[in-house]
């Protein structure tokens, strides 16, 4: 096969859910593999924040919306030769079906690497899908493809209920679901139809296991299994909800090897070349199976298997869609060995989803055939208990491992097993402790009882534990315990001590963890791997630690969550290589299989292993390096910056005491006082009645904000008083130890951030951005400008002038990040966080100004000099947020202090407008063709929308209004068509305007300055969402998009890719 010149690189665009961060990292080992065979490549991804959109990895990187219209005109522009469509989710997927369905490859003579489209195309549609296994004699569930809800129907009746709803061209189980009956059915199939023009109607296998198999092959035929993976979990919850545990532990020999070969001749039949991902149903009766799907293309299971097995996945992938045979080609990981090699796992892994529904309210917890979870996190042990309570540990949601965990209580437990929500594996816990059999749990979740005999083992060992005080607990329970994956704070509840005394008793009798490399050649080579994890179930280390060579230890940012995106691991990685070409050997802390930064080649020694005290302290002992860098990794790695203080740990940058000093709600604001910077009224409250004297002093709205959190956890806007109380419960549980402050919040105020390094307290770089939507948004939900449009230069001069003070009072080195309002031409500070911000990737992209380079120069001490100011650019980046709410089913898409959004885009442009469209695009908007509702809550957000309303009327969109926004609008001239609402059950009906898709876009501006209830304006935006169509709930994010809208059509988006932008 002649080898392309020039290769155009499809990206997934931003971080939801069902399509996470595991195709940055499959993009840039790509990009790395074509790069090697001195290819051009060109990446579309308007994923800023991502590592493969930096400038050194592609040739040229074009942050557009990766939307198949503006994806032709990159094609006309850059004339490839070939197309890469399996690195970038099913939005690339879909985009390059897309593009070959309109004739536009053969237009371009260019072909498709990797997996034949044909291949994919069946993969995707799950009539052909079904059809074409059928002819090769492979099983698939009885099911039928249908495009009508007639059609649905019919065959239901046919199959017989309960019966699995599928659509087809989705990624994360979108629009997935179990039917029980007709009628919902009916619902969920009216749905999924307004999205997907296909979907499979299958019988429902209650109870059957749920296995995949990842599999790679060549041109050649050569078909290796790199990783099977056992889901805790049956069928019916997505591989994405459930627990994974890699290798399976409860096949028989027969079963898995005759999976293997079904699995591969299904490649074969397909003809897939690369990689792909085959999930089975499997019996546990009587071992027969069925094949539910195959993910022509990386996928999160791939970036699982591949971080489960070393095995270089997404770069080997990349090679054989060159035409390389697997023989020829090296694994880059073990170093010894030929790609052609299965590995052999003496390990196992089990990985946990992550989720964050607890942000939203109404929303269900139900975990079911439709992702919801944001993020995952992989835990590395000897055995599966150790694995599993690690894994618990780094989900980072409060809980100390299995079992010693006080803060859940269920008021059904077998309706939490039968039915289960985010909370499951806690509620498994629960029911060993109140002494019921695994046969019980077993009938009740379709659990396999090997797992659940072994979780029974966990609740057993904790009641052994807990009759001895620590002093005299015996060695062997000692040893058993960390064996079992017991942390020392476990242990430490257990003995009803602390966690300190636990470790200075386990220092005492010698018993430390043991250093494994990921050894997956089953003793056929030595192992030679920097891939690292800790275990007490060994005696000696794998490899000899050199305490001569110049070392840093960086702590990654763990899961991904609502808050804790991509930026954080950006940042991680970017700090990796700073670091390196200052000529230390960097050491990466992180267990996120997601990541870039847990790739084999960003660091010297990678631990795959716990953000913890505990463990950190451990590799710290072993490594000894010259110091810790906290700051990059979000608020993960910060929380710990104090712990490890005082533990004697070295840290580099802001010291952390001025840490706390800022994340400190009352240390900080006492701060500002002393500075005489102007702040927002506050006050530290310890009880409800003095809560109450503070609110009625400075009247409401307030804002209360805990300590020490991310994304706005548990912070909340109070409009009365008699909302005060749950609020105020809510921030004291999220963070017990911290005080809760409550400030007066300002309505109207403009909300601007000061992103910056500071070297000893002096300020060597800094960018000022501004939100579009005004304060009472997060900042992780606006939509961000840089450089400012709409801000006086006094007001700049000022805010520069504040951070100064704030870094010098701080000692600042290092990153950090300041928020302020302004209003009526004055400036108050609301937050500083000393570390890297989520904004950070975007503002050293627009700026080009290297703020990770200048902050580890600052934090080693090297000399750095000032750099140039963004306000000299020409052109202009927005930021957009990217959220998930379609599925997250009950959820209301209004934007509030707590944030939401699950990643971002952004995009540049020759002015505000077109930037702004072009993120707007690529954050998943479609622009209105036909029509537009409009439902503003509120006289002044009628009075203010006005001037917008009327060019939207000059457009030619239909208007259609609820009742008192078309009576506003008819009274000042505009001409609208009222619809009633959802609950008036009158004719012309806004629900079935809405459902019959007669309304393209719709913008619904809650009140101003009341509390959001869940009303028939709820179920209204809630209703648009569910059917796909666009909502913005903000008023000056709607005004901002309508002068976009209005002065900008999509052919006037202009091609450019990044560097021409100067």
């Amino acid at each position: 096969m002649k080898k392309p010149e020039k290769v155009l690189l499809l990206g997934s665009g931003a971080i939801k859910i069902g399509e996470a961060g595991e195709f940055d990292y499959s993009g840039s080992q790509a990009i790395k593999a074509l790069k090697e065979e001195n290819i051009e490549v060109v990446l579309v991804n308007p994923n800023i924040a991502t590592f493969q959109t930096s400038d050194f990895l592609a040739d040229k990187v074009y942050f557009m919306p990766v939307e198949s219209s503006l994806v032709e005109k990159i094609i006309a522009r850059e004339q490839p030769q070939a197309l890469l469509i399996s690195f970038g989710g099913q939005t690339a997927l879909n985009c390059g079906l897309e593009l070959a369905r309109d004739g536009l490859l053969d237009k371009y003579k260019i072909r498709v690497l990797g997996p034949p489209l044909k291949a994919v195309e069946i993969t995707e549609d799950r009539g052909l899908f079904n059809a074409v296994l059928a002819s090769a004699s492979l099983k698939t569930p009885r099911g039928q493809a249908v495009s009508s809800l007639a059609e649905g129907l019919t065959a239901a009746q046919k199959i017989g209920f309960p019966v699995m709803l599928r659509s087809a061209f989705a990624l994360g189980g979108q629009g997935s679901s179990l039917c029980s009956n007709q009628a919902e059915l009916t619902e969920k199939l009216f749905l999924a139809l307004s999205r997907s023009n296909q979907v499979l109607i299958e019988e429902y296998l209650e109870g059957w296991k749920e296995i995949e198999y990842e599999i790679i092959r060549d041109q050649a035929d050569n078909c290796l299994a790199i990783c099977n993976m056992e889901n805790l979990d049956p069928m019916g919850i997505h591989t994405g909800e459930s627990v994974v545990v890699a290798p399976s532990q409860t096949l028989t020999n027969r079963e898995y090897h005759g999976l293997r070969e079904i699995a591969f001749k299904t490649v074969r039949t397909l003809g897939i070349i690369g990689e792909c991902n085959i999930q089975f149903a499997l019996n546990p009766v009587n071992s027969d199976y069925r094949i539910i799907e195959v993910n022509a293309r990386l996928s999160r299971s791939s970036a699982l298997a591949s971080k489960a097995t070393g095995y270089p996945l997404a770069f080997i992938a990349a090679k054989l869609m060159l035409g390389y045979t697997l023989p020829e080609l090296k694994n880059s990981v073990t170093g010894t060995t030929t790609a052609c090699f299965e590995p052999a796992l003496d390990y196992v892994t089990v990985k946990i989803p992550r989720w964050d529904l607890k942000k939203f309210a109404r929303v269900s917890k139900k975990i079911g055939s439709e992702m919801k979870s944001v993020g995952e996190v992989m835990a590395i042990g000897r055995s599966f208990e150790e694995a599993l309570q690690k894994a618990i540990r780094m989900l980072q949601v409060g809980m100390y491992g299995f079992v010693g965990n006080e803060n859940y209580s269920f008021q059904n437990l077998e309706k939490e097993l039968y039915q289960p929500t985010d909370e499951r594996l806690f509620g498994l816990a629960e029911a060993f402790k109140k002494g019921w059999s695994v046969e019980k749990v077993a009938a009740l979740t379709k659990i396999d009882p090997w797992f659940l005999y072994k979780m029974k083992g966990l609740v057993e060992l904790e009641e052994r534990i807990r009759k001895y005080a620590l002093k005299e607990l015996p060695a062997a329970l000692w040893l058993e315990a960390k064996k079992k994956g017991f942390s020392d704070k476990q242990l430490a509840i257990f003995s009803r001590t602390t966690e300190d005394e636990v470790r200075q008793k386990r220092e005492s009798l010698k018993l430390r963890p043991a250093v494994k490399q990921i050894d997956t050649l089953a003793a056929e080579y030595p192992a030679r791997t920097n891939y690292l994890y800790l275990t007490y179930n060994g005696q000696e280390d794998d490899l000899n630690f050199n305490h001569l060579k110049k070392k840093i230890m960086v702590l990654g940012s763990g899961p991904y969550s609502i808050g804790s995106s991509v930026e954080f691991d950006w940042c991680c990685v970017n700090t990796s290589l700073a670091l390196r070409q200052l000529g230390y050997q960097t050491i990466m802390v992180n267990y996120n299989p997601e990541t870039v930064s847990t790739d084999y080649d960003m660091c010297d020694r990678l631990y795959f292993d716990e953000l913890s005290l505990e463990r950190v302290f451990d590799i710290y002992q072993k490594e000894k390096p010259a110091g810790i860098i906290v700051s990059m990794g979000g608020q993960v790695p910060n929380n710990l910056a104090l712990k490890l203080h005082r533990a004697s740990l070295h840290l580099l940058g802001t010291s952390p005491e001025d840490i706390d000093r800022a994340e400190d709600r009352r240390q900080f604001s006492r701060l500002l006082d002393e500075l005489q910077i102007d702040q927002p009224p506050w006050k530290e409250v310890t009880s409800l009645e003095e809560a109450r004297r503070f609110c009625q002093e400075i009247g409401y709205p307030v804002i209360i904000r805990p300590s020490y959190v991310l994304s706005g956890a548990a912070m909340s806007l109070v409009f009365e008083e008699k909302f005060l109380d749950r609020y105020l419960k809510r921030a004291s549980l999220v963070s017990p130890e911290h005080p809760v402050v409550i400030s007066k919040f300002i309505l109207g105020a403009k909300e601007i951030e000061l992103e910056a390094v500071a070297n000893q307290g002096r300020i060597v770089a800094s960018a000022i951005i501004e939100h579009i939507e005004n304060a009472g948004v997060h900042s992780g939900d606006a939509t961000m400008v840089v450089p400012p449009q709409k801000l006086y230069l006094e007001t700049v001069r000022r805010i520069r002038i504040i951070g100064e003070k704030i870094a010098r009072a701080l000692k600042i080195t290092g990153p950090f990040n300041l928020q302020l309002l302004a209003r009526d031409n004055a400036l108050k500070v609301i937050e500083c966080n000393l570390r890297a911000s989520r904004s950070l990737p975007f503002v050293s992209k627009v700026s080009r100004i290297p703020f990770i380079e200048l902050a580890v120069k600052s934090m080693l001490g090297l000399p750095v000099s000032p750099s140039r100011s963004i306000f000299e650019l020409n052109y202009v980046g927005v930021k957009a947020p990217q959220f998930s709410f379609s599925r997250l089913k009950g959820a209301d898409p209004c934007l509030g202090v707590e944030m939401a959004s699950t990643g971002e885009v952004a995009c540049l442009g020759d002015d505000l407008q077109e930037a702004l469209l072009k993120a707007m695009l690529a954050a998943g908007f479609r622009l209105p063709q036909k029509s537009i509702l409009l439902s503003l809550g509120g006289e002044e957000n009628k009075q203010r929308f006005l001037a917008a309303a009327r060019e939207l009327a000059g457009t030619g969109l239909k208007i259609y209004a609820t009742e008192g926004t078309a009576r506003f609008l008819r009274r000042n001239g505009i001409e609208t068509t009222r619809l009633f609402k959802i609950h008036q059950k009158q004719e012309p009906n806004l629900k079935e305007f809405l459902m019959e898709k007669k309304i393209d876009f719709l913008i619904s501006i809650p009140h101003t300055g009341k509390r959001i209830e869940f009303d028939s304006d709820y179920k209204m935006r809630r209703l648009a969402v569910d059917l796909g169509i666009p909502v913005i709930t903000n008023l000056q994010l709607a005004e901002a998009f309508v002068q976009a809208f209005v002065s900008k059509k999509i052919d006037d988006l202009k091609i450019k890719h990044w560097a021409e932008y100067q």
